[in-house]
């Protein structure tokens, strides 16, 4: 006896359904693309930023020693350029340097706490006492011990930025589906091959995550350094503590400027990155209204 083949005409319903939605996920993703560059799409971040330069014009208007005015804000930018440029160098290396060296640290432990219930036993208390602990207090111990080159500020950049992305590559490493590690297990995989196969590229979207909050705690790490380190000759937190010691209101808030601008350039980059990477995953995916 044998099975009577389908006819042709029952898969095309399917093959249409298919055709329809994909073209419909391509409308959506025209329609997206076509709304960043519209009017509307920019006008409520237009508003708020005049409203807020209008509030700050007021509130310098009628308390000059209290905010600078926009003018001079700007005059000192478009002035010493270069000045602020370098130091926003320095501040910006010491922020990446320190948040590698951070991230690195958590990616270990967090591999070694997944794999290992003794180990998560032993390093999660640690790991939690050490978030709690003010670094701010232990910053002029590492200054006697590292002395005044840039160990210091990238230690402190590093423990500041340490303990979220941990918790963040812990919560990612473990986001996998039983029946997936159940599939790998038939197959007898390694646990080397589970994790790098499996753990590692699941958790990449909680990786990206922990990188939004973590690079702008990299800056205030790096800043926070530069205020506690008595060595420090350049870099933003510099600039700021010597001219909030000498009154000088605008060089204070153009260097606030330039650490919003690397901030806010810092997440724009995170995020096209996690655009291109995580293409696949889907919070990526167009969504339709």
């Amino acid at each position: 006896m044998t099975c009577a083949a389908a006819p042709e005409s029952d898969a095309r319903p399917v093959v249409r359904r298919f055709c329809c939605a994909t073209a419909r996920e391509r409308r959506v993703s025209r329609r997206r693309a076509r709304s960043r560059w519209s009017p509307g799409f920019w006008l409520p971040t237009v508003v708020a930023v005049g409203v807020t330069a209008v509030v700050w014009e007021l509130v310098a208007i009628g308390n000059p020693y209290l905010l600078p005015r926009l003018g001079l804000v700007g005059q000192q930018l478009i002035t010493n350029t270069g000045y602020y440029l370098d130091n926003a160098w320095v501040t910006l290396s010491e922020a990446l340097v320190g948040l590698a060296i951070g991230f690195a640290a958590a990616l270990v432990v967090a591999v070694l706490v997944t794999e290992s219930g003794i180990l998560r036993r032993a390093i999660m208390p640690l790991a939690v006492i050490l978030n709690v602990m003010p670094v701010v207090a232990i910053a002029p111990a590492l200054v006697v011990a590292f002395g005044f080159g840039p160990a210091p500020k990238l230690i402190v950049t590093a423990l500041i930025t340490f303990f979220p992305m941990l918790m963040n590559l812990i919560t990612g490493l473990n986001s996998v589906s039983p029946p997936i590690l159940q599939v790998f297990s038939t197959l007898h995989a390694s646990r080397l091959e589970v994790l790098g196969r499996l753990r590692l590229p699941g958790s990449l979207p909680y990786v990206f995550a922990g990188l939004r909050v973590v690079f702008p705690l990299s800056l205030v790490g790096a800043v926070v350094a530069e205020f506690i380190a008595p060595g420090a000759s350049k870099g933003l937190g510099t600039v700021i503590s010597v001219a909030s010691a000498n009154s000088k209101l605008a060089v204070v808030y153009a260097a606030i400027v330039c650490l919003a601008i690397m901030g806010a350039l810092l997440l724009l980059g995170v995020t096209l990155l996690e655009k291109r990477v995580l293409r696949w995953h889907e919070s990526q995916q167009p969504r339709q209204r």
